[in-house]
């Protein structure tokens, strides 16, 4: 691989990322590269996060967010957490500020070795979400699917959190709804312009809920740190819960979501680094370094 870069396969409760190294160098990891990558179990991800040299004074790199699709995304919060452990790793360091497509994340290791992500401000108006029609009151839209008169999911709240999200509150387990069936038709949703991320829901206290979600761009996945984000802040904004929430992940884990008084979202929970190796990121054929086998495209 004349143009390898080093990268490290990490999981954020499960969800699966790529943490690629590519600072220092003008290469960019390409679409085809990100679905080859993606087509191999060894290297299946949910999200690449692609560290590149900070673009704006005083912040510590610039962060490209790549789907499993080869689409890009404006945030990811577990993959976020994934960044701010290796590069603390590596420099010592425990704050960090990133800047991505959505905007800055400031971020932190904790002394108890937990990862706390701000992931900014969330947005509710139809334009910024965005929605293609106006809705003035985005707590619940007219969104529904199933037969009208007994639908099996309606009423989403929406929001951004730099990316488009769907929370369709039910009462059932999580795991009782055809996602997979249901997921493809909400993502591609002609409300939706750019694609959303859709979410079930299910509140189990006033300071806990089940969350299970269909990724744009990714599919089912075991967690995702941004609908976490935008069910907590959604969850308090219609009273079903405060503005601090443990959320259960289909991985099995906890994320803590605490919508703060001046608006700003922080997300804290863990990050795990599985193993490292290169990548060429035109082709996505790879090595891993305890093995030192290239794997072909």
């Amino acid at each position: 691989m004349a143009h390898a870069i080093p990268f490290a396969r990490m999981n954020g409760l499960g969800n699966e990322i790529l943490v690629a190294d590519l600072r220092g160098q003008t290469k960019r990891i390409t679409p085809d590269a990100a679905r080859a990558l993606a087509a191999r179990d060894e290297t299946h991800f949910d999200q690449i996060m692609a560290i590149h040299d900070p673009v704006t004074p005083g912040t510590s790199a610039y962060i490209r967010i790549i789907n499993s699709d080869g689409s890009e995304s404006g945030a990811c919060g577990n993959g976020t957490r994934c960044v701010v452990q290796a590069l603390s790793a590596e420099t010592g360091e425990r704050d960090f500020v990133f800047e991505t497509h959505a905007g800055l994340l400031e971020a932190r290791e904790r002394e108890d070795g937990m990862l706390t992500v701000d992931m900014g401000k969330p947005r509710f108006d139809w334009q910024a979400i965005p929605l293609s029609e106006e809705f003035a009151d985005t707590r619940a839209i007219e969104l529904q699917i199933g037969p009208i008169d007994a639908p099996i999911l309606h009423s989403p709240s929406v929001a951004s959190m730099g990316n488009p999200h769907a929370i369709f509150w039910v009462s059932e387990d999580v795991w009782s709804y055809q996602l997979d069936r249901f997921g493809p038709i909400l993502e591609h949703h002609p409300l939706f312009p750019e694609r959303a991320n859709i979410s079930l829901a299910r509140v189990t206290s006033k300071a806990s809920l089940d969350l299970r979600t269909w990724e744009r761009g990714v599919g089912l996945t075991k967690a995702c740190g941004s609908a976490a984000c935008a069910a907590a802040v959604c969850a308090a904004r219609t009273g079903r819960t405060g503005r601090s929430v443990t959320i259960t992940v289909p991985a099995g884990g906890e994320l803590l979501i605490e919508w703060r008084d001046d608006d700003h979202v922080l997300m804290t929970g863990p990050a795990e680094w599985e193993w490292s190796g290169t990548l060429d990121p035109e082709t996505g054929a790879f090595s891993r370094d305890e093995a030192a086998r290239e794997i072909a495209s």
